[in-house]
């Protein structure tokens, strides 16, 4: 066999070769390239002087390049030996000429080229500030750079959750199987992170992926996210580090126990460029907005939030029935109860967050939405409540000190309450007519702050198109003719997000004043708004609340229904009448049987022409309506035709 030929290079095909083994150890997807360059290289006959020479060779590009001559630099300042220079690339005289060939001589002058083009310029990757490769990075960045041990997925998601605010378990969307971990394969493509292990896999950076990695670093330390470790404060004295060395007291490094214990930091950061708006809050123009609040809770607080509890407080909940009378219908002021409000001093309750516990992400993630919320340092009470998603109450310190004073339980409802809707549930209550007898009933709850949170969520486009309009006038009645304050969230943890801030807030507005309570015993269904409303207009500035027991009986669906409630709630299920229009035909006929009775008497039969007198009839009685409570002809009739169909069926 003949005698295999010396390469004529072989500094850089040893580099070459050095570099190719590395990249088939962590099996990144350079070892294809890097195999084409040393083949390439150890075929060439012809010595190069400069690494930027290698370009003409196959599976050579500029980086490649860039990367010998960095190595090459490298290799002269620790021999001490002169490093050669780049030449200069002349115009081709001939297909046989070396164009990178160089003359001992004085250089030759040049023809004027043509000016080249501007090579497009490759961007650098970047992931976005808190997105799933952010935090993946992030924590990466914390590692031994000279370990190749890695992370396993379950240790790195553990970690790296806290700086990313989609989950890295479960989907966004729950028609999609996308999660934040997908956005591995985007930094695997990038080659920024390689994988190793077999079966169960690890995952490090490569040498491109920690250029990136350590600027992450930088602005995670800078920001206070995150504290280096003790290795990377030895290695690396950057101002970065510094900074991250004296930050706050009582921060451990990162690791992965006590990973999660850092979730509070990074969430005041990032909330402060979404503070959540106040609407006026009526009453409490008077209160000082400032003061401090604790953020974290103990373990001990945290224990009242375990499903024991909840099933606790749903039977406490139904021990309270029947709580508030019907009572006497008020006429004026003078018909108003009088007491001695109950006082709370600052110091003696705390603000807390209730959660309906109807509101799930998916029939197989019921406590998504509380687990997230207590990530974040506002864990929730979960109950079942009659109105509304979520509100806030305060909670007394004292444990049956408000039965004794005159309220029946510890919790004090506060003037906030979120009702949620996502997109596809707004559409359903539009057809179904929900949505204004939801409305009716946050507008009879007594209490002055609403807040319409419309979450996002991905459609059919055609559907979506097909209800725009609709969708639109609701979001503008809800703004306009309401007055309530609508928030658009586009998913459920940007709404998980500002359900923590509003908490955060509503503790300072709170906490440092004292709450005016009003005792169960003075209020009856008849006589709890005109109540309220007549404390509001008497004292401004001081608020007057109930009990959250007394709350719930007044706002239940069933067990305050009168009449009255009924026959609106009646006339609500035709399309076309709202809770303003019900009203203002029970004002006509004041019961069901009156009505029925009225359309009885413009005579009996189902002739077309015997529904068009009645629809008539009902159409002049309200002809009187002007604005949103105007009644359109089409809606009256088929008004008649439900509440008077069975007329002239007594023979």
């Amino acid at each position: 066999m003949p005698e295999e030929r010396p390469c004529a290079n072989p500094l850089y095909l040893e580099w070459v070769k050095e570099w190719w083994e590395t990249a088939r150890q962590r099996n990144t997807k350079g070892v294809n390239a890097y195999k084409h360059a040393y083949d390439a290289l150890k075929a060439c006959p012809i010595v190069f002087e400069h690494p930027s020479q290698v370009q003409q060779l196959r599976g050579f590009g500029p980086k490649l390049a860039e990367r010998l001559t960095q190595r090459l630099e490298e290799h002269c300042e620790q021999n001490g030996l002169p490093m050669p220079k780049r030449p200069t690339r002349k115009r081709s005289q001939g297909p046989n000429v070396n164009p990178w060939e160089r003359d001992s001589e004085e250089e030759d002058e040049e023809e004027p080229a043509r000016p080249a083009k501007k090579p497009r310029k490759t961007k650098t990757y970047v992931p976005a500030y808190r997105s799933g490769p952010y935090a993946l990075m992030l924590i990466l960045s914390l590692q031994d750079e000279n370990s190749s041990v890695g992370m396993t997925k379950a240790d790195l998601i553990e970690a790296a959750q806290p700086h990313c605010d989609a989950s890295f378990t479960i989907p966004t969307d729950t028609n999609r199987f996308y999660t934040a971990w997908n956005s591995i394969k985007t930094l695997e493509s990038k080659e920024l992170i390689y994988q190793r292990g077999r079966p169960l896999k690890r995952y490090a950076l490569t040498d491109e992926g920690w250029e990136t990695a350590k600027k992450i670093r930088e602005v995670a330390v800078r920001k206070g996210e995150v504290v280096l470790p003790p290795h990377l404060r030895r290695v690396s004295p950057s101002p970065a580090s510094g900074a991250g060395a004296s930050g706050p007291s009582g921060t451990q490094p990162p690791s992965q126990s006590n990973s999660s214990r850092q979730v509070s930091r990074p969430i005041f950061l990032d909330d402060d460029d979404d503070e959540p708006f106040m609407p006026n809050p009526g009453g409490y123009q008077g209160y000082d907005n400032g003061g401090s609040f604790q953020d974290e809770k103990s373990e001990a607080t945290g224990l009242r939030f375990e499903m024991g509890s909840r099933f606790e407080e749903s039977q406490t909940q139904t021990e309270h029935k029947s709580l508030i009378p019907d009572g006497n219908l008020v006429k004026d002021d003078s018909q108003l109860p009088a007491f001695t409000p109950i006082r709370l001093k600052p110091g003696e309750f705390t603000v807390e967050l209730i959660l309906d516990v109807r509101e799930v992400r998916a029939k197989n993630d019921r406590d998504y939405m509380q687990n997230e919320l207590i990530k974040k340092g506002c864990p929730p009470t979960m109950k079942a409540l009659e109105v509304g998603d979520a509100l806030w109450v305060a909670r007394c310190n004292k444990k049956d000190w408000l039965r004794q004073m005159g309220a029946d339980c510890d919790e004090v409802v506060l003037d906030w309450i979120v009702e949620r809707k996502r997109l596809d549930d707004l559409i359903s209550s539009i057809k179904d007519g929900r949505f204004h007898e939801q409305k009716f009933r946050l507008r009879r709850s007594g209490i002055q702050n609403v807040i319409y949170v419309v979450e996002d969520k991905t459609m059919d486009h055609n559907e979506l198109q097909k209800y725009d309009e609709h969708i639109k006038s609701a979001i503008a009645s809800i703004q306009v003719v309401n007055g309530y304050f609508l928030k658009r969230t586009a998913m459920m943890d940007e709404t998980i997000k500002y359900l923590a801030s509003m908490t955060r807030l509503l503790k300072k507005v709170y906490e440092n004043k004292p709450l005016h309570i009003v005792p169960t015993e003075v209020l009856t269904a008849k006589n709890h708004l005109p109540l309220m409303k007549h404390l509001k207009d008497k004292h401004p500035d001081i608020g007057h609340y109930i009990s959250y027991d007394a709350f719930s009986d007044l706002t239940s669906k069933s067990e305050m229904m009168n009449l009255r409630d009924l026959y609106l709630k009646m006339l609500m299920c035709t399309r076309g009448v709202t809770g303003e229009k019900a009203i203002e035909i029970q004002k006509v006929w004041k019961t069901p049987h009156e009505f029925v009775s009225a359309l009885e008497q413009q005579g009996g039969g189902t002739s077309e022409e015997a529904k068009k007198k009645r629809g008539d009839y009902v159409f002049t009685k309200l002809n009187h309506l002007v604005g949103r409570k105007k009644i359109p002809k089409a809606v009256c009739q088929k008004i008649a035709e439900v509440w008077g169909g069975t007329a002239g069926y007594d023979d």
